[in-house]
């Protein structure tokens, strides 16, 4: 047996699941997920490990499309990461969101799972503009940690501490997390489950970055305005996603190396 008990993890989500901003589509993405799967294979050889997550999904499609193959695969660990498609959306039904996670939360823990979710920074300490967004991801975080609360899932407080809003710990588009983004994600899901070699370091703040001029940070907004948000406004305006047409990029549950 290893050191942790876990054979078979299951990894359910979006983008940050998926590993987007940590390598990219020609040479592979590695992410959070798949770096929590490494330590739980050092730690304990012969995992087998599936991601499910696809860029752009909202929660009911998560709930729709990963579920069911989830639960097929009977993972005894699973991680469940959705909402912030949902949050950026106009009609964002707060209540809705969460309710698409809870009937997540509730069918694999009613299979025997272990679950982890995590809450959401505050995006509007990363890029003044996202803002107006805060009070939706207080409500969404909120409601993740009573859903979780009802059904003995494990909440990685992603959310608090100073450090998740340091702009090293983003990619350029500010949406995804960097590589050193998903390192401290991957150490604070490992932390949360208490897994051999774990510990509080990820909460840890960054050395100091050099001041920036007013000027200077007004010209980055407008630059990622123009780079990022313009193109994912255009996308919602004509009802694309950035995954249409994508699958899975690891259905199967396969032996981490």
């Amino acid at each position: 047996m290893s050191a942790h008990g876990y054979r078979r993890y299951v990894a359910l989500g979006d983008s940050q699941t998926e590993g987007v901003g940590d390598g990219d589509d020609r040479t592979g993405l590695r992410g959070w997920a798949d770096r929590l799967a490494e330590h739980l294979d050092r730690t304990g050889p012969g995992l087998r490990y599936a991601n499910l997550a696809v860029r752009g999904r909202l929660a009911a499609a998560v709930r729709a499309e990963q579920l069911p193959a989830a639960l097929a695969l009977r993972p005894d660990l699973a991680t469940v990461v959705a909402g912030v498609n949902d949050l950026l959306r106009p009609g964002f039904d707060a209540d809705g969101t969460a309710g698409h996670l809870e009937a997540v939360f509730e069918a694999l823990t009613a299979q025997g799972a272990r679950v982890v979710t995590l809450t959401f920074p505050d995006v509007g300490r990363i890029t003044p503009l996202a803002r107006p967004l805060a009070p939706r991801v207080h409500a969404l975080n909120e409601r993740i940690r009573e859903a979780a609360g009802r059904h003995g899932v494990t909440v990685a407080e992603t959310a608090r501490p100073e450090v998740v809003t340091d702009p090293r710990m983003w990619s350029a588009d500010r949406l995804h997390a960097s590589p050193l983004g998903h390192a401290r994600i991957a150490a604070a899901v490992a932390e949360a489950l208490a897994l051999p070699g774990s510990d509080d370091s990820w909460t840890r703040p960054l050395p100091p970055l050099p001041l920036t001029s007013g000027v200077r940070a007004a010209a980055g907004e407008l630059v990622w305005a123009g780079s990022f948000l313009g193109p994912w406004i255009g996308r919602r305006l004509r009802g694309r996603s950035s995954g249409d047409g994508r699958a899975a990029k690891r259905p199967d549950l396969l032996p981490v190396g």
